[in-house]
């Protein structure tokens, strides 16, 4: 007992200034220098495991030693979580997706649940995670802990939640299931000309591009009207620059123009389309027009189209915003919009190291302002209202 002691005195000393194998190294010649029973001695002097100590006996007597300034063989030691458990990062991502919120012109994004309530989540679809773990992939993945300044997003509607939930599942479905899902929205109006872009761009010391110092719209020039349809599935960008008026009609028109171009293509065998919108603007699920053009589209390309509408107030949740706008805001930060085609090609040029790819076009068409649908004209669509919330989730059939 009185050489455990003595074992105990220098480990409790030593403990400090040793790291890993130096420690294994010291355990092992105690071991050796006691004799007969040193390890079980030194095990229970220092609480060191039995194969530490074995295993630090193996290394002073063998031939192949670490190198200098190693701890342990390359390889060893605890595999990280995620070389562990493949599917942890995606699991993770999955439970956080209806909660993000925050300002979609910047990368960082914020979440409403804690990493002990992400951690339970985990823990029941069967991850062995900790709190501490989820914050540090949270942190990799770009998120941050939320301010309260971002909570207040407009009215909360008693469904808002529910909605997102309802949308969520029927969107998981259609993608298992191979089916397009597109979420679409207006981009903001942007002036065409030499005015001030927000943003900074590298240049030479003192030679920053000039601008006006005034934003009067250009007659000649005007604004452009970006509108977007994101393919949820495939990470692809379709946006119709548009330079009239930001009406359903030139919303559907561009959901046109990308199906006719892009969405036939790849998805030949789709028996319907869903869209994710947000409550209000251009496509509002109150207008009418909205509905009355969107009937005609599914009249012509002979599937239904589902539509679901974000909650009211929760426009910058929609994944147009986050995926898609906010990338094309970062490519041409700093740079004057001069003319209709800078503005396509930036846009068109939008990239980013998930493999996001943008398709652009110039739109001159004119879209009216004003246009009013008839009682008569919405009584003859097909409309399909669902049984939850028919005003925000509803169907045309194909007449």
């Amino acid at each position: 007992m009185a050489a455990e002691a003595i074992i105990r005195e220098k480990f409790e000393l030593l403990v400090p200034e040793l790291d890993e194998r130096s420690r294994r190294a010291w355990a092992a010649t105690e071991a050796l220098a006691y004799g007969w029973g040193g390890v079980s001695t030194v095990h229970r002097a220092t609480g060191l495991a039995i194969s530490t100590i074995r295993r630090g006996i193996e290394e002073l007597s063998s031939a192949d030693r670490l190198p200098q300034g190693r701890i342990r063989r390359a390889g060893g030691g605890r595999k990280a979580a995620t070389a562990r458990d493949p599917s942890l990062v995606k699991d993770l991502e999955a439970i956080l997706d209806s909660s993000m919120r925050g300002d979609p012109e910047s990368p960082l994004r914020w979440t409403i649940k804690s990493v002990r309530r992400v951690a339970r989540e985990l823990e029941r679809q069967g991850h062995r995670v900790s709190h501490v773990l989820v914050a540090r992939l949270l942190r990799e993945l770009g998120f941050s802990l939320q301010g309260n300044r971002k909570v207040r997003e407009g009215g909360a509607h008693p469904d808002r939640n529910a909605q997102f939930e309802h949308i969520n599942k029927d969107v998981r479905s259609r993608l298992r299931r191979g089916e397009p899902v597109i979420s679409v929205d207006t981009k903001k109006k942007e002036l065409v000309g030499s005015f001030k872009n927000a943003g900074r761009e590298w240049h030479p010391q003192g030679q920053a591009p000039e601008v006006n110092v005034h934003d009067f719209v250009d007659p000649e020039l005007g604004k452009a009207i970006p509108y977007g349809v994101y393919d949820i599935a495939r990470n692809e960008g379709w946006v119709n620059v548009g330079v009239d008026h930001d009406t359903a009609e030139f919303a559907v028109e561009t959901i046109r123009c990308w199906w006719q171009d892009l969405g036939k293509k790849r998805y030949s065998k789709a028996r319907r389309l869903l869209v994710v919108a947000d409550g209000g603007g251009s496509n509002g699920y109150r207008l009418r027009l909205w509905k009355w053009e969107l009937q005609k589209l599914a009249d012509e390309i002979g599937i239904p189209i589902t539509v679901s509408h974000l909650p009211p107030g929760t426009s910058k949740w929609n994944k147009i915003e986050h995926r898609l706008f906010s990338f094309i805001t970062q490519n041409w930060r700093g740079k004057p919009l001069l003319s209709r085609a800078a503005v396509v090609n930036l846009i068109a040029s939008t990239t980013t190291v998930t493999g996001l790819k943008v398709h652009a076009r110039l739109d001159t068409r004119n879209y009216p302002a004003g246009r009013k649908v008839s009682d008569d004209e919405m009584d003859s669509l097909k409309l399909r209202p669902a049984k939850f919330h028919g005003e925000w989730n509803y169907a045309l059939q194909p007449r």
